[in-house]
């Protein structure tokens, strides 16, 4: 049986661009891309094809991400374009998200597992309510790194003032909300200034370039401290000569790590028992950590099924059927009061019902609408949800991963809503329910 070697600090980044319609988002990270020479000859070929048909002088580097026919048509990014790039120093992920208003969900998504986001800003505009959007998204999201990049320098004649002034009340809007950190960067995507290489034109500046900051930004993730969680995706039961009684339990460990030998607990049923083995490949090791796909073997035969979910019995979460949490909601049917939905935690999904909805965040003030029965296309607010069955759920500022869920559509598979359980901005006092016999069994 082979052993694992000491976890170490990764070597990928996986970040988003966020910002207001027309903030240079796309050329941005085609910026990224061209000037670290990570895009290959027949790539650069097609957008030079493309842009000169538009009637471009010169490559549209935004054209590498704006993907979709219909994004190229309106000159605007619709679904969140993903790329992946590395530099000798790191590999990275990236996701560029929407920046329109009616596309703020697919920004929920791209941020979704990003460790780093990167929101821009037109240096002629400044502070946007869109801008406060995607702060307040990042913030309730919990990304750890925040750089502000204030965009179009170039059209300020590279006034260190303007940027001061953007990046003061940028920072204080966000520390409000709770961003850890803000690194702010004057740059111009379209000439390049600030982006690779540091610009000859803000001398006034002394930081980081964008990649500077990308390559060297700490990002280590710290198994020691973190709730080892495995949801069960699989049950494998080969059946063969060589092993007729084999029974696995396969899935990706969302968080920590797990050890041979080491006593579990399985949820929500509460049965414990003992890690008899780990396969991983095809091979069998003593520990397996985050984000590897794993198959667990167990000592005892426990009856497990998809669903379920693995966890150090010494660290095991309490289960609830009731659940509050903060919510972005990405439907353009509204969420209400009352609300049949299924609700899907890790493999898991659930029947549930909303049961209150406290309040709306308003981005503006950060001001709370108290009790506003429902929420639209777009909307932060806090919701209180019962569902049929216990389900073994963390804190959201615990765990990203199992403590987060989405809110589904019964009736079509639509999915209505993003939640962050325990993620909360100052609740109003709730409504007393005078009435708990709403006709529902749970």
């Amino acid at each position: 049986m082979s052993t694992t070697t000491e976890l170490t600090e990764t070597t990928l980044l996986r970040f988003a661009t966020a910002g207001s319609v027309d903030d240079g988002k796309s050329t941005l990270v085609g910026r990224l891309l061209h000037d670290s020479k990570s895009i290959l000859t027949d790539q650069l070929e097609a957008v030079e094809r493309a842009s000169a048909s538009r009637g471009a002088e010169g490559p549209d580097l935004a054209l590498l991400t704006d993907g979709l026919r219909a994004e190229r048509e309106q000159g605007i990014t619709i679904d969140v374009a993903y790329r992946y790039f590395a530099t000798p120093k790191r590999r990275f992920i990236l996701a560029d998200t929407p920046g329109h208003v009616q596309y703020t969900r697919n920004m929920v998504t791209g941020a979704s597992t990003a460790e780093l986001t990167v929101i821009l800003i037109d240096a002629r505009n400044g502070v946007v309510e869109q801008t406060r959007r995607h702060a307040a998204l990042a913030a309730l999201l919990r990304v750890p790194h925040v750089v502000l990049a204030v965009n179009k320098m170039d059209l300020v004649d590279y006034a260190e003032p303007v940027f001061a002034a953007i990046a003061e009340e940028f920072t204080a809007y966000a520390l409000e909300l709770g961003v850890p950190e803000v690194t702010a960067i004057p740059i111009s995507a379209l000439a390049g200034d600030n982006v690779v290489e540091p610009s000859a034109n803000m001398d006034w500046y002394g930081g980081p370039t964008v990649l500077e900051h990308l390559e060297t930004v700490p990002v280590t993730h710290d198994l020691s401290h973190c709730h080892a969680r495995l949801p069960v995706q699989y049950v494998i039961r080969p059946q063969t000569a060589e092993h007729p009684d084999y029974r696995g339990y396969a899935g990706q460990i969302a968080a920590g790590s797990f050890h041979v030998g080491e006593q579990i607990t399985v949820l929500p049923s509460g049965r414990s028992t003992k890690i008899a083995g780990i396969d991983l490949l095809g091979e069998p090791v003593d520990v397996a950590w985050t984000t590897q796909s794993v198959t667990i073997l167990l000592e005892d035969d426990i009856d497990i099924s998809r669903g379920d979910l693995l966890v150090p019995s010494k660290d095991a979460p309490p289960t609830t059927q009731d659940i509050e949490a903060t919510v972005c909601h990405v439907a353009d049917a509204p969420l209400t009061v009352g609300h049949r939905v299924l609700l899907k935690h890790g493999t898991r999904t659930v029947k549930a019902i909303v049961k209150d909805i406290p309040s709306r965040l308003t981005l503006d003030d950060l001001s709370l609408h108290p009790h506003p029965g429902q929420l639209v296309a777009n909307d932060i607010g806090r919701v209180k949800i019962r569902t049929a069955e216990p389900l073994p759920v963390d804190s959201y500022s615990d765990s990203r991963r199992t403590g987060s869920f989405i809110l589904i559509d019964p009736n079509d598979g639509t999915t209505l809503t993003a939640g962050m359980v325990g993620e909360s901005f100052a609740s109003p006092e709730p409504v007393k329910d005078e009435s708990d016999d709403d006709g529902w069994d749970f």
